[in-house]
């Protein structure tokens, strides 16, 4: 399958550069799956498409403001992203800039750390501390958003940090948002609750295997990076009685499909699973655990495109961002959310 497939023209002034305020007053773009139907909403109607027992699955995973700046000790300043975790004080990261191995860094706080090991795009750094750097990342780093926002200094730090992540963040790992849940305000999911929905959730740290551009022209060439995901015994039990019950499921992202899909049995029942997954879903893909879905729009050629496309058509993909286009609606990871039914 060819990557161009995947490929759409996204006027540059359609990418947001911020969030929308409040959260859940963007727009919702509800598509139909059966009679191919299109309806213009705001955010906060979503709950017009929800019904008593009905089951919404969350990603809780926390967003670590992961993008630092620092200087070298023998001059010059690099710009580092913390990947993910391989114990304590000691991270994959990406670095940019020129960097040697055992390069001494000096980042705010007086802190400083070790450029170990420099093989690879990957690099490892190691700080200099005996507490835990993550006490002071919420001080020293900002959010790592995507480079399609432009910052241009840190006027937007305060609200990144915001608004950058979920009401509902809990357990600390992400590189990116669970974009999705972004439009969720405590308000909002309380209405859901009083009219009897039901939300369970999930924990995938989103890192390169959800972000990592498609670098060959044959789709079934890419290789996911692994992402750490953890389903819950009390999410598996709640999960698989709605599913048992035939009741709507509507995961919120394209992170909680392939957790769920990553955890699922044949006949598209979950276990409680602690594990990483590497799940390439594109087109052809047979789906066990939904058929429906809460989401963003996403980048041409992405991987996350591509799971849409396998929920719902090709041309019905194309379809829906061809009407979202016109219809102006916001993209990306502070973008307008679409939702599948």
């Amino acid at each position: 399958m060819n990557l161009d497939t995947f490929d759409y023209n996204l006027p540059k002034e359609l990418i947001a550069q911020k969030p929308h305020i409040p959260p859940d007053e963007c727009r919702l773009f509800v598509y139909n799956k059966k009679n191919k139907s299109i309806s213009h909403k705001i955010f906060k109607d979503i709950i017009e498409f929800l019904s008593p027992g009905d089951l919404i699955v969350l990603n809780n995973t926390k967003v670590i403001p992961a993008k630092l700046s620092a200087k070298k000790e023998s001059g010059g300043s690099i710009g580092i992203l913390l990947i993910e975790q391989i114990e304590k004080n000691t991270y994959y990261c990406f670095v940019k800039g020129k960097i040697k191995h055992d390069t001494k860094i000096n980042l705010a706080k007086n802190l400083k750390a070790t450029i170990i090991q420099t093989n690879g795009q990957k690099k490892i750094i190691k700080f200099d501390t005996t507490n835990d750097i993550r006490e002071y990342l919420y001080e020293i780093g900002s959010m790592p958003l995507p480079p399609y926002i432009k910052r241009k200094n840190k006027e937007f730090d305060v609200l990144d940090k915001q608004y950058y992540q979920t009401v509902f963040a809990e357990i600390e790992g992400s590189i990116a948002a669970p974009t999705a849940s972004l439009h969720f305000t405590s308000n909002l999911l309380d209405q859901i609750k009083q009219k009897g929905v039901q939300i369970a959730y999930i924990t995938l740290h989103v890192g390169l295997g959800t972000f990592k551009s498609v670098e060959t022209q044959n789709i079934q060439e890419h290789k996911m990076h692994e992402e750490y995901f953890e389903i819950s015994a009390k999410t598996a039990q709640i999960y698989n009685k709605a599913k048992l019950e035939n009741r709507n499921i509507l995961p919120v992202g394209t992170t909680v499909v392939r957790a769920l899909e990553s955890a699922s049995n044949d006949k598209g029942y979950i276990k409680p699973t602690s594990a990483k997954t590497d799940i390439f879903i594109y087109p052809g893909y047979k789906f066990k655990t939904v058929n429906n879905i809460l989401t963003n729009f996403h980048l041409p050629k992405s991987t996350l495109i591509m799971l849409v496309a396998a929920l719902i058509g090709i041309e019905d993909t194309h379809f829906c961002y061809k009407k979202a286009i016109e219809e102006k609606y916001r993209f990306f990871s502070y973008g307008d959310a679409f939702l599948v039914i």
